[in-house]
């Protein structure tokens, strides 16, 4: 090699390597992405969802917390926190690639002190979650988060059936504002946020909300789908929060919530199941101070 070629032979490598990184970046598989993959998913989405409205970014409004990479696919937590004085109508929850995407609608009632609310869903693969909420004056709006998750809507039970099924429907409340036993009556202790009319409650239904992907570890046969379809949260007679779901809900639901509480009431859940059966809880909430 000449003195030529030998000075030349640096600038060729890296011309190589800016062309190999271009390329590269081009062809970056969708689970390396800085950004997650591109939009192919949710475009064709979009309108089976819905239709022609147009959804704005909601950055502005509304916070969506997850994982970026799930602990547990089958129980990614989901935080939608609605910030101060925005008031919406719903919240839609789609996560991309899962079977079923649209996981489950949130529609606050006018018992909801806060529109915002904690959960868990499955995530069966890499994909973008997305929070599409509907204001009040009927226009969309949509925030998403990448999460890297696998397998989460065929990842096995976490109990054998039998045992599942025979505690099916149970429920317990807690106050989240206090520090109040589990049971029949709930004594909360006042706080800041409670003095104001507002207080944090979660619920927890007893259900295997099998996906229907899940395979029986005694038999190998895949478990029929069977999970809680609609949930019902009230105080007194006026709704907080009516949850529509699907097999993306994790087993054993489990939801955070924020209500009216001025003064003492009952706070009661409703909830049903594709197979028809329906399961209701009643507690006394009895503030003090």
């Amino acid at each position: 090699m000449n003195r030529k070629h030998f000075h030349s032979l640096p600038t060729v490598i890296a011309l190589c390597a800016v062309l190999f990184c271009a390329l590269t970046v081009l062809n970056v598989p969708h689970a390396l992405a800085a950004d997650g993959p591109a939009e192919e998913t949710w475009n064709d989405l979009r309108f089976d969802l819905f239709g022609d409205d147009k959804i704005a970014d909601g950055s502005h409004l509304m916070e969506l917390e997850t994982p970026y990479r799930a602990h547990d696919a089958a129980i990614v937590p989901f935080k939608f926190t609605a910030k101060p004085g925005v008031k919406l109508e719903s919240v839609a929850i789609v996560i991309d690639e899962n079977p079923a995407p649209l996981a489950a609608t949130f529609t606050f009632g006018p018992a909801a002190a806060e529109h915002s609310f904690t959960t868990r869903f499955r995530v069966n693969s890499y994909s973008y979650v997305r929070a599409v909420a509907r204001a009040e004056d009927g226009k969309l709006y949509m925030i998403r988060n990448y999460v890297k998750a696998s397998g989460g809507c065929s990842a096995p039970a976490s109990k054998d059936m039998d045992q599942a099924l025979a505690s099916i429907g149970k429920m317990k409340f807690r106050q989240i504002s206090g520090s109040a036993p589990l049971g029949e009556t709930v004594q909360a202790s006042a706080s800041p946020a409670m003095s104001k009319g507002v207080a944090e409650g979660q619920i927890m239904i007893r259900h295997p909300n099998y996906s229907g992907l899940q395979m029986d570890q005694v038999t190998m046969l895949h478990i029929p789908a069977h999970f809680v379809d609609e949930i019902s949260i009230l105080h007194g007679d006026r709704m907080v929060l009516k949850v529509e779901g699907g097999i993306s809900i994790s087993e054993d639901p489990n939801i955070r919530f924020f209500y009216r509480a001025a003064g003492p009431g009952s706070l009661s859940v409703k909830a049903s199941d594709t197979e028809g059966q329906a399961f209701s809880k009643n507690w006394q909430i009895e503030i003090g101070s």
